[in-house]
């Protein structure tokens, strides 16, 4: 049986993690809301040029651009977003298994099939352990990330796309649905075959031209839908770590309350064990 020393020793270390962890779940629970406003304010933008874009492409007749058309696939392009810390539950074990079991089932680790560009210093680290394909990375992201931080590597991606370096693009990360739920989600990025789909009703006035403008749009609106991706993802790692925390919090509250029953359990026995004696050397002298 353990003394007391090292029961009330467990109590007072297990007291200082439970510590530290409330105080990362509310630094957590504070970096989400402001990451979680940055999520849905990009939503209406993203909204708005997928129309304008939509308009342009379905009004022009003919219109051929080539990320609007789909080609044989020989290669395929995979963004993977994870984040650069851990303590966050399962956040960067679902999207790594997710992509890893689809890079696997398809292309069975070929890499002349595929590429992976990584965002985020733990799904960099599990890729290159395991021998992927990993063609650009990016780390110490912002926890509140602005364009101009992923605007070289989203830029560089899309020209690979339109150069030819792989005929399609999807992109994986966590999809924010609420503060106790994130969800794997895998997105196609390139080429915008869908765009065709979205008929929008409204009349735009465009100037110089249709034509030149989609030229410009076009990478934008590719650039952004991995921008907006990666604002989700921001928000599911704060949220992920902020449940996770709690969890160990809640944990730890657990765990100090096992151990004081067991102090004083203890205690109580060296009590008794001490009456026990006394009363025996009493009856002794008698």
């Amino acid at each position: 049986m353990a003394s007391l020393r090292d029961i009330k020793s467990k109590i007072i270390s297990t007291k200082k993690t439970s510590q530290i962890t409330k105080a990362m779940e509310m630094v957590s629970a504070s970096k989400l809301n402001r990451a979680e406003q940055n999520a849905k304010a990009f939503i209406p933008y993203m909204g708005k040029i997928q129309e304008v874009v939509a308009n342009i492409a379905n009004g022009i007749k003919g219109a051929s651009h080539p990320m609007l058309t789909a080609r044989p696939v020989k290669r395929t392009g995979y963004i993977i977003i994870t984040s650069d810390r851990g303590l966050a539950g399962a956040y960067n074990s679902n999207v790594l298994r997710a992509v890893s079991k689809e890079i696997q089932e398809r292309h069975n680790m070929d890499s002349s099939q595929y590429a992976v560009i990584v965002a985020g210093r733990v799904g960099r680290d599990y890729l290159k352990r395991r021998s992927f394909n990993i063609i650009d990375e990016i780390t110490g992201l912002s926890d509140q990330p602005a364009f101009a931080d992923i605007k070289e590597i989203a830029s560089r991606a899309v020209s690979m796309f339109t150069d030819g370096a792989f005929d399609e693009l999807y992109i994986y990360y966590n999809h924010y649905v609420s503060k106790i739920q994130q969800e794997v989600e895998a997105k196609k990025v390139l080429p915008l075959t869908d765009l065709a789909a979205d008929k929008s009703t409204a009349l735009y006035e465009f100037e110089p031209s249709e034509e030149d403008i989609l030229k410009v749009l076009l990478p934008q609106y590719a650039e952004s839908l991995i921008y907006g991706a990666l604002l989700d993802g921001k928000a599911s790692e704060h949220a992920a770590r902020m449940t996770a925390m709690k969890n160990a919090t809640d944990n730890a509250l657990d765990v100090i309350d096992s151990y004081t029953l067991s102090y004083n359990r203890t205690r109580q026995a060296a009590i008794t064990q001490e009456i026990t004696e006394i009363v025996g050397g009493a009856a002794a002298l008698e």
